[in-house]
């Protein structure tokens, strides 16, 4: 069965995807007569460097969750000690799964991350339910968190001394989201200059923020570091994680681009550990920054802890950190967008998407219709503006679908012994992670029964979903009919085509 295995993922490695040959041009070789790309065609190339990953994983960690998440588990935990204590094993935790999926990654080389690293282990069923979990649950969920933040952020500067209004909270949060779907559907040069000076914008923030706690405890300000009040009840502890892990969201984003590559088996791991590292130190110091200032009942009573921080340490320039970190968030919002068509790619490669979500406008070469799919979905979710709420359905979807992916490492190594392994981590990695994954998704259970049966059904309506779209291949032929027009009339109205192949 391993060598099987092997040799099915070396003939898929072996075969350019749709996304490589999407824009190529190709010339016969004039000594073998095969096509070969022109060197000034257009195409993806393998050029991504150390520092391009570092980029990477740094940008898709830091977003909305360092500015909203500690609340969530300040909240769960009772005492600030407690709280610094969740983060740093937040961010330690994060790096044993990223050193695993270092393995995975140079052993799969698949776009799709965990999804494809499923897909090879546990078949299409297991692979379409974590597809259906990012899809339906993380990615949107995510996208109202960030939106919602975002407004929470550029509207408490006119409400200082009360919470914004929810109405004008998720109309704000709506509109940003609108905007930016429209930004990432007109324009792809757009979007990544949105990315890339609104990334400035989340760096200097948390610089600013990092410097001040510095000077506060150069003034020997530490009155609020104790464990005062510290929950003793695990179950509640572990929903803390929930918000804590929330803010590292983005470590695997490297994983779903390792084609792209130069040198992924050197890179890879290397990428994970520099930047891993370094949000945590930056984590770490923010929330340090903070309990300088601020005391449990301020944070607490606070949706928005960077502006009130802000308005008790820098008078007439508090605006700078609510803008900022407005900043931070549109662009982690765009960031979601930006990335999105890559999952839907990956998904409909495999025959487990419509294939109209993969499909790219014709006037404007941008993914159209999966843009469109996940702002509408992040709309849904707008229905709650309880952000903490939102971060615990997506944690527990989250933790719950990485888990089985971090499972294929000893599970392929007892299953396909023989697969090539450039890198090889010890057993006691994975080990260690299944545990603690268990630990945060069994434990809040308890604690909050309704939630978790919640988040449990939305990730359950993926198997009928499968069994009848997907295995079912036996469809009537109006069900065959419908699909065909729906998909045709789809296209005529977002003027949008599929990626062109070579034969």
């Amino acid at each position: 069965m391993g060598k099987e295995l092997k040799d099915d993922l070396d003939r898929e490695g072996a075969e350019p995807s749709e996304m490589e040959m999407l824009g190529k041009e190709f010339t016969p070789d004039s000594e073998t007569g095969e096509k070969v790309e022109k060197s000034e065609g257009v195409k993806l190339k393998a050029e991504m460097t150390l520092l391009n990953g570092c980029n990477v994983i740094v940008g898709c960690i830091i977003g909305s969750g360092i500015f909203v998440s500690p609340t969530g588990v300040l909240q769960a935990t009772g005492s600030v000690n407690l709280s610094i204590l969740v983060w740093t094993v937040c961010g330690l935790f994060t790096m044993i799964g990223a050193y695993c999926y270092a393995e995975l990654g140079c052993m799969i080389k698949k776009s799709g991350a965990d999804y494809a690293y499923i897909h090879v282990s546990f078949g299409p069923l297991a692979a379409f339910i974590r597809l259906w979990i990012e899809c339906i649950i993380v990615r949107p969920c995510t996208g109202a968190i960030q939106s919602l933040s975002f407004s929470l952020y550029i509207l408490k500067p006119f409400f200082p001394d009360c919470d914004p209004p929810d109405e004008a909270t998720r109309l704000l949060a709506a509109g940003c989201l609108c905007l930016l779907c429209f930004i990432n559907c007109y324009s792809v040069r757009l979007s990544n200059m949105v990315q890339d000076y609104f990334t400035y914008a989340k760096v200097f923030a948390l610089i600013l923020i990092c410097i001040t706690g510095f000077v506060q405890l150069g003034r020997g300000r530490t009155e609020y570091f104790t464990w005062n009040d510290t929950e003793t009840d695990p179950s509640v502890i572990a929903l803390s994680f929930y918000s804590g892990l929330f803010a590292y969201t983005g470590w695997n984003y490297l994983n779903f681009i390792i084609e792209e590559m130069k040198d992924p088996v050197r890179d890879l791991p290397r990428a994970i550990f520099i930047s891993c590292v370094a949000c945590l130190v930056i984590y770490v110091l923010t929330i340090v920054a903070f309990h300088t200032t601020l005391s449990t009942a301020e944070v607490l009573g606070s949706e928005a802890v960077a502006v009130t921080f802000a308005n008790r340490l820098y008078g007439r320039m508090a605006w700078v950190i609510p803008i900022f970190v407005a900043c931070s968030t549109f662009g982690a919002v765009n960031g979601l967008l930006l990335t999105s068509s890559r999952l839907f790619y990956a998904g409909a490669r495999e025959g487990q998407m419509p294939s109209v979500l993969t499909m790219i406008s014709v006037s404007r070469t941008t993914p159209v219709p999966s843009v469109m799919v996940i702002t509408g979905l992040s709309l849904l979710y707008l229905t709650s503006s309880n952000i903490v709420q939102l971060m615990n359905y997506v944690g527990f979807a989250t933790w719950f679908s990485i888990g089985a992916a971090v499972l294929c490492v000893p599970y392929l190594r007892r299953k396909c012994p023989d697969m090539e392994r450039p890198i090889k981590v010890h057993l006691a990695f994975p080990i260690i992670y299944l545990i603690m994954t268990l630990v945060i998704t069994l434990l809040p259970m308890i604690q909050q029964p309704v939630e978790t049966a919640i988040g449990l059904a939305m990730i359950l309506t993926a198997v009928p979903v499968y069994f009848i779209f997907i295995k079912w291949k036996t469809k009537p032929a109006w069900i065959k009919n419908f699909t065909l027009e729906g998909t045709n009339w789809l296209q005529r109205l977002l003027m949008v085509v599929p990626p062109m192949k070579e034969e």
